[in-house]
């Protein structure tokens, strides 16, 4: 009788134990937005640039997922990818995206075939280093370095538009912050790359075969603790010989419908694509993150 009164006290004290002292897998303990929506490589961030974020709601006590669909309509493509990313402790972020560019009447203009889909696969890696994106020193971002491995689903046809290679890898180092006082958000990210069109047209080509160090550039405004307008700037290096490659840049609202979803709306221009000037349109992503 004594033993079991010990153990009904003790499933007592676990009963009323605090959250903090459960130690929760799940705590959702970031403030809204804060983690970022979901990049096009499916790392977080913003849409274009990837953040020193890490995905999902969860402090350095939990497991944060995440998971998204996107979708642009460019004036003669379309693109939509899909992915999800887990955040280890609010330290780590391993993510992945399947990217699908639609060529539409296009594709049967360069005699792929009307309709012709490129495929791409993104896997990619996160770690933050020092800092936090809303506490600390005003003078102290949020640092993470990550890593980003492409590969291409149409390996024949890369090589055929003079790519040199169907897969490749970008590394990423990143600084962001959210100036409370002033509800700014500030992100500059340095990528080192040499992928065609982020990778779907392959990596690498006569005018360039190296990776280049890109730059790219975030600034947001909190207009309510659940709206955020802002905009993005992405250099790109310019490969193949066939056609050129243009910056990106883009204007985007992210509005938290709720805690757990976000919507974000942009409208974006990527420049001239496979010898099409003019490739711009709106982009739509949801994001559900935990």
């Amino acid at each position: 009788m004594i033993k079991i009164a010990k153990l009904g006290a003790a499933l007592a004290g676990l009963m009323l134990a605090s959250p903090a002292q459960a130690d929760p897998l799940l705590d959702g303990g970031k403030l809204v937005l804060t983690n970022g929506i979901s990049s096009i490589e499916g790392a977080s961030g913003g849409g274009l640039a990837s953040w020193a974020t890490i995905a999902g709601m969860e402090t350095n006590r939990g497991l944060g997922l995440s998971a998204h669909v996107t979708g642009i309509e460019l004036a003669d493509y379309g693109w939509q990818s899909h992915g999800i990313a887990v955040g280890i402790k609010d330290r780590v972020e391993l993510s992945y995206a399947r990217q699908n560019f639609d060529t539409r009447k296009v594709g049967e203009a360069l005699g792929l075939g009307k309709g012709f889909r490129f495929n791409q696969d993104v896997f990619g890696a996160k770690v933050r280093l020092i800092g936090d994106v809303v506490y600390g020193s005003p003078l102290l971002p949020q640092i993470s370095l990550g890593l980003q491995h492409k590969r291409s689903l149409d390996g024949a046809i890369i090589r055929a538009v003079g790519a040199a290679l169907s897969s490749g890898t970008d590394f990423t180092a990143s600084a962001t912050k959210l100036f409370l006082s002033k509800s700014i958000l500030v992100n500059a990210t340095a990528r080192l790359t040499n992928a065609n069109q982020f990778g779907l047209l392959g990596f690498g080509g006569p005018n360039q075969p190296a990776r280049t160090l890109q730059f790219e550039g975030s600034l947001a405004w909190m207009l309510t603790p659940r709206l955020v307008v802002g905009g993005e700037y992405r250099t790109r290096p310019s490969n193949l010989a066939i056609a050129r490659e243009d910056d990106a840049h883009d204007l985007f609202v992210a509005w938290a419908v709720t805690r757990n979803a976000t919507l974000t709306a942009a409208y974006a221009d990527v420049g001239s694509v496979a010898t099409f000037d003019g490739q711009r349109g709106g982009l739509v992503s949801l994001q559900l993150a935990f």
